[in-house]
């Protein structure tokens, strides 16, 4: 990371103790917290549950196997990670694989699957780092009637991405992760370092915070595909923080965790476009790591206070997939919160 940025973690308590618009609310950490712990401890969710096995909400599409072409194929999702709102929710991008219709992040994961079995090298950063803007559009082609959105942005992403693993790291981001011997803040630092579309950063109250949202979430998803071991061996995963975008904050409202004054509230229904840095966006996006940082903790107190909770993991990424998982499972509810609408390729 910049050395004048603060970390993830740090830039979320700044934030929070200097935000204007956005309060962090104790009662409903405590509420997300108590639901989130009885999940845990009921083994209805836990780090095993990345790779599907059974599933039909989306997670099916992610690699099965533990080896260097689940790296591959992480890499390339994660540095396509990024804007899948809709202009209208009764609109939307979606692509069909396998009998089933996708949409929103999945929709990217199931367009990836199907050109991988139409024997399109598109994993292969050889491939991609000379990739067209046509040759990505026809692979994303949408099953309705809108196209994914910023598909110049995303070729600008992969090509770039292809271009530095093939010139720095002999054509594998495998090298990558071996570089950092097993630490998830080497990784972090050599991702936003090497991978301008990963320096997810801004300016707040004169300091340089780092939210980073994808750089983590490419690190969380290695843990997560290869459940802490090989690849995804990190002593410091802890240290990795939830993964801030425009989804988790209406899982946060919806819990009364976070608190939006009527000001924002004005601005969010009238569907104002954010920019990326803007004070109000920079808030949401900080508040929520820290939000997810206390609920972290309150389930960590919990589980030490119950027998029960003894073999029991926690950490902001489980945090942060349950609650991304409860927003689509619970989208007739959650779609009355409001979101931060904006198009960049951070998140």
């Amino acid at each position: 990371m910049s050395t004048e940025a603060l970390s993830p973690l740090e830039s979320a308590k700044f934030i929070a103790e200097n935000s204007q618009d956005v309060k962090v609310v104790a009662a409903g950490v405590k509420k997300a917290a108590d639901q989130i712990c009885e999940s845990l401890k009921k083994g209805e969710f836990s780090v095993e549950l990345w790779k599907g096995a059974g599933a039909t909400d989306g997670h099916e599409l992610n690699p099965k196997v533990m080896d260097e072409k689940a790296v591959d194929w992480i890499f390339l999702v994660d540095t396509l990670n990024f804007s899948f709102w809709s202009d209208n929710e009764d609109q939307k991008y979606k692509v069909k694989y396998k009998g089933r219709t996708y949409t929103g992040y999945w929709s990217l994961c199931a367009a990836v699957n199907r050109a991988m079995e139409e024997g399109v090298p598109i994993t292969n950063p050889g491939y991609y780092a000379g990739m067209t803007e046509k040759e990505l559009a026809y692979l994303f082609r949408s099953d309705s009637d809108v196209d994914m959105p910023m598909i110049q942005q995303r070729v600008e992403n992969l090509r770039e991405a292809g271009k530095v693993l093939n010139e720095k790291f002999d054509g594998s981001f495998v090298n990558c992760i071996k570089k950092c011997g097993g630490s998830a803040q080497k990784l972090l630092s050599l991702v936003v370092s090497n991978f301008s579309s990963y320096k997810d950063e801004a300016t707040y109250n004169g300091k340089t915070v780092a939210i980073y949202k994808r750089a983590q979430i490419l690190i969380a998803d290695i843990w997560s595909c290869f459940e802490g071991q090989g690849y995804g061996s990190f002593d410091d995963i802890s240290s990795v923080t939830m993964f801030a975008d425009y989804r988790i904050p209406q899982a946060l409202l919806y819990f009364g965790a976070m608190d939006y004054s009527q000001a924002l509230l004005d601005k969010l229904n009238s569907n104002h476009m954010f920019q990326s840095g803007e004070r109000e966006e920079v808030e949401i996006r900080g508040c929520s790591i820290w939000a997810v940082k206390l609920i972290e903790e309150e389930i960590s107190r919990m589980l030490a206070a119950d027998p029960a909770g003894k073999n029991v993991t926690v950490n902001a990424i489980l945090v942060d997939n349950y609650l991304w998982d409860l927003r689509r499972a619970r989208r007739a509810e959650m779609d009355k919160m409001p979101f931060h609408r904006i198009r960049t390729v951070y998140y």
